[in-house]
């Protein structure tokens, strides 16, 4: 897969991102997508969702600000009149009744480019279910040799009924389109612990599939895998150098920055799935 040519089409066309994000992640997300070479809007007042979402190149929909569901909405009927790509992060979807109407009232009125998520996320959305604990991911989903082809299947359940491709992160990633599905296998535990590692995923998602709009499979999956070999950068500097997991965090948006294309090239490790 072209994972370093989607890296050069973010930093070459710098995509505007809109983001609908909640208040403990906003930050970060704004400052990986300028780390990755795109540029942040943060705008989310229903007053002007609409009208900034016409003007993005991509948006970003996350179900932390769970408040903003109708500027999510305005904005994502703005977005697909304009043929801009529309992305989503199920936070939480499955853990209360009311994110489970919510993410149903998403699903139903704004066509999503993309979907990302954690597995009990994936499938709460795929399912109806309720599953997954808080924003953390169930024990019985937790993406493992054991488990990979249940997810791949849910992932692409959810992919055929929405037309959105739908992403699965964990300590094995996969993206699907409905039909082909594809294993990363980057990254780092220390990823998970720190706050918005998903919502910053999701929001450089939004900055590659705005650079690729035509592409949101490989934009998928190139957004994952530089997060992936960038996490695994921002590990050995803190192994060297013995700090922490707020140390850390800078560190990854750091390793978004500066990374290269050989360091992509040669640091993913994924596969195409074969079942």
């Amino acid at each position: 897969m072209e994972f370093a040519a989607a890296l050069c089409r973010v930093r070459d066309t710098a995509p505007l991102v809109q983001c609908i994000t909640n208040f403990v992640t906003v930050n970060d997300c704004a400052n990986i997508i300028l780390a990755a070479g795109g540029s942040p809007s943060m705008a989310d007042d229903i007053r002007e969702a609409a009208e900034s979402a016409a003007g993005a190149d991509a948006l970003v929909c996350n179900l932390g600000a769970i408040g903003k569901v109708d500027s999510m909405i305005s904005a994502g009927q703005s977005a697909n009149r304009a043929g801009h790509p529309v992305v989503l992060d199920p936070v939480a979807a499955g853990g209360t009744a009311l994110r489970r109407q919510e993410s149903a009232r998403l699903l139903e009125h704004v066509h999503f480019a993309a979907i990302r998520g954690n597995a009990s996320e994936i499938r709460a959305l795929a399912l109806r279910e309720q599953v997954g604990r808080g924003v953390d991911v169930g024990q019985g989903d937790v993406v493992s040799a054991d488990t990979l082809s249940r997810t791949v299947e849910t992932a692409r359940l959810l992919a055929r009924q929405t037309g959105a491709v739908a992403a699965v992160s964990g300590p094995m990633d996969v993206v699907t389109d409905g039909s082909q599905a594809v294993i990363l296998r980057n990254g780092c535990a220390t990823m998970a612990r720190i706050t918005g590692s998903g919502c910053m995923l999701t929001s450089m998602m939004g900055a590659f599939c705005g650079a690729m709009p035509e592409d949101p499979f490989t934009a998928a999956c190139a957004a994952m895998a530089a997060m992936g070999v960038a996490g695994e950068i921002a590990e050995a500097r803190r192994l060297e150098h013995g700090t922490g997991n707020a140390t850390f965090r800078n560190d990854l948006i750091d390793a978004i920055f500066n990374l290269t294309e050989e360091q992509l090239e040669k640091g993913v490790r994924y596969e195409i799935y074969q079942g």
